[in-house]
């Protein structure tokens, strides 16, 4: 992808960031840090030329499906299909309000969301599911997964990961925001989750390890996912940083699900705003 392009892409980021900080800081609540970390990666799937959607035709039957399994990120989400013309960005000021269709994790009451999503450890199951379907019904969709590092820790996933190699998944990519933090604590004082990508390939699939905020790199891995000759599904371990963008969040526990104060919010702003 040309210099240019990326840089569009980098800015398109940034707003995104900008935008999610409004909606949650208006709200009161909602989950920061992983919206940050993942954002990136969202941005490449949907502005990158990765994904097969129509906006205005969301149930079209030939498009890829995507599903965020780490659900309490969804502002990130809800910000991109508003900006691709999936519902009115009007929604986005009344986030997590009554009668706002944007709840604090995705549903299928959403145009765009293919799955409910937020018990952490289910979203790979079902796209697995999809990803057979397509298989065994001759289509040529691809089904994209997008997983924290913390909830790889759910039984549930290496049970989907068994299955969707067993059944040579290869139409099936997983990308794992791999950004060492869960809900309340590093991940290293909770769990060994280190040599992820090593352990993906004992599981029989394919995978590699990118830097989650470059999106040259994102780009780049995710483009050659559709013409893969490997009969394993794909995993992608982005390394990110949670809160990614704003100095005062990034990497520390209690930005998982803080709401900033009002100084809070004018400095992030302004970092935000500023950054390039």
């Amino acid at each position: 992808m040309a210099t240019e392009q990326i840089l569009k892409l980098k800015e398109k980021a940034n707003w995104v960031r900008q935008r999610v900080l409004e909606m949650i800081t208006t709200a009161g609540k909602g989950h920061i840090g992983g919206a940050f970390s993942c954002t990136d990666i969202l941005t490449a799937l949907y502005y990158g030329g990765i994904l097969r959607f129509q906006a205005a035709d969301p149930k079209w039957i030939d498009r890829d499906r995507f599903i965020l399994s780490k659900g309490h990120s969804a502002a990130a989400l809800y910000v991109i299909l508003s900006d691709l013309g999936y519902f009115p960005s009007s929604e986005l000021s009344r986030f997590q309000k009554e009668n706002c269709i944007l709840g604090a994790h995705p549903s299928l009451k959403i145009p765009g969301i293919e799955a409910d999503t937020g018990s952490l450890g289910h979203g790979l199951g079902i796209g697995v599911g999809l990803a057979l379907s397509a298989k065994l019904g001759k289509k040529d969709f691809m089904t994209f997964v997008l997983l924290g590092d913390g909830e790889c820790c759910e039984g549930s996933i290496w049970e989907a990961a068994m299955f969707a190699s067993g059944r040579k998944l290869n139409n099936l990519v997983g990308i794992v925001d791999k950004n060492s933090l869960c809900s309340t604590d590093f991940l290293e004082n909770c769990v060994n989750m280190e040599q992820l990508e090593q352990r993906w390939k004992t599981f029989g699939w394919d995978a590699v390890t990118v830097d989650g905020h470059s999106l040259e790199e994102l780009v780049a891995v995710l483009s050659q996912a559709r013409s893969r000759q490997s009969e394993k599904p794909l995993m992608i371990i982005a390394n990110t940083v949670k809160s990614k963008g704003v100095s005062f969040m990034e990497g520390k526990p209690e930005w998982h699900h803080s709401v900033p104060n009002k100084e809070q919010y004018e400095i992030a702003k302004k970092e935000l705003s500023e950054s390039r």
